[in-house]
């Protein structure tokens, strides 16, 4: 008896071992699932020159506006050239510079920025960007850009011949942008703050609501609807920091992802999760090739005769239907098996497209079917 009851014990503490370590690798961190409403990036944009490059800048005569900016520039620092003046500029590049300010950026902080030509230069590699203000959508300036250009891409050219590597039209400028005022970011107006979740689940939002209660021990969080959960907060500025990174850190298991196949239509891709599954079906997969081939064949008259030299040409067609195969599913085959069994038909991206909008019509693709 002795024996028995040991053993029960040892399995009752293998069980509660096995649901907490379950629990540990499912459970996600409330800032992982959720963020603050209010609290996000701003986008920023500005017009600048790239000046510095090797001949491979605008050409100016398709081009005007990079000759303009360049006078405009060049009055400003003192420089006045006279009117009618032609110029031809091989090493200047009107460029769009755009960046990410983040939430609660600072006077002074430094950011990283891309610049992309908007003109026909060839190559933005070895330029540096003259200083640009940054505006936000308000048109108010909230950074400063200039640097020299990091471009990722090669390429060069002679005779007639010419090869490139990625892209030599864009680059991005470490530490870039120097901030120059800051965006008011409000965390929750009043006395609570709201929470979003990244993806609307109701189920999701009533675990984040009931986790946040339980770790700060009294009923401060109640879902407003699948994405959003209101927590009453402190007031003061301190101690709702400190109450929010408490909150950020809580684990919370969220429900199961829906099944979801995405389908890149231009590209071919498709992705399915792992909760993707099929009622019972059978599909049928075959190709149909039609190949045409025309030959011109040409007819030589004899020699000292009145003959002319004659074109002919000749037509043939070819129908080749590639064997079909006819697999079955059974209900509940999971992700691993339909790739599986899709494979093994000799099914190609574009054709696992169609069958996929196949499936889906005929109700056997147990899953959401996004195409972008």
């Amino acid at each position: 008896m002795k024996t028995l009851k040991q053993t029960r014990q040892i399995f009752r503490m293998l069980a509660i071992t096995l649901l907490l370590v379950t629990g540990t690798a499912q459970a996600e961190r409330i800032k992982d699932l959720a963020s603050l409403a209010g609290v996000r990036n701003n986008q920023l944009v500005g017009y600048g020159v790239v000046v510095g490059l090797d001949g491979t800048g605008d050409q100016t005569s398709q081009a005007p506006f990079t000759t303009q900016s360049l006078i405009n520039m060049l009055g400003n620092l003192g420089v006045t050239i006279p009117s009618g003046t032609t110029l031809q500029l091989k090493n200047v590049a009107a460029v769009m510079v755009t960046m990410q300010m983040p939430p609660f950026a600072q006077p002074g902080q430094q950011f990283d920025i891309t610049v992309s030509s908007m003109a026909n230069a060839k190559s933005l590699k070895g330029g540096t960007l003259l200083m640009t203000p940054l505006k936000g959508v308000d048109g108010q300036i909230y950074a400063i850009a200039q640097g020299n250009l990091i471009v990722g891409g090669a390429g060069g050219s002679a005779g007639g011949a010419k090869t490139q590597i990625n892209q030599l039209a864009a680059g991005r400028i470490p530490a870039g942008a120097t901030v120059e005022r800051a965006v008011a970011t409000a965390v929750g107006s009043g006395d609570s703050v709201l929470y979003e979740l990244s993806t609307a689940d109701f189920g999701t939002a009533q675990r984040v609501a009931e986790a946040i209660n339980i770790g700060v021990g009294d009923a401060v969080a109640a879902p407003l609807d699948g994405r959003r959960i209101r927590v009453r907060a402190p007031t003061l500025p301190n101690e709702r920091v400190a109450f929010i990174g408490r909150i950020e850190n809580l684990e919370v298991t969220p429900f199961s992802v829906a099944a979801r196949v995405t389908v890149n239509s231009r590209t071919g891709s498709v992705v399915m999760n792992q909760n993707v599954s099929l009622l019972e079906c059978a599909i049928a997969h075959g190709n149909l090739t039609v190949t045409v081939n025309a030959e011109t064949q040409i007819s030589q008259p004899n020699p000292l005769s009145a003959g002319q030299t004659a074109a002919t040409q000749t037509g043939q067609v070819d129908i080749k239907q590639d064997q079909s195969s006819l697999i079955r599913f059974k209900p509940g085959v999971t992700l691993t098996e339909v790739v599986k069994a899709l494979n093994s038909v000799g099914a190609t991206p574009m054709d696992l497209i169609n069958i996929l909008q196949a499936m889906k019509a005929a109700g056997s693709l147990r899953a959401e079917l996004e195409v972008i």
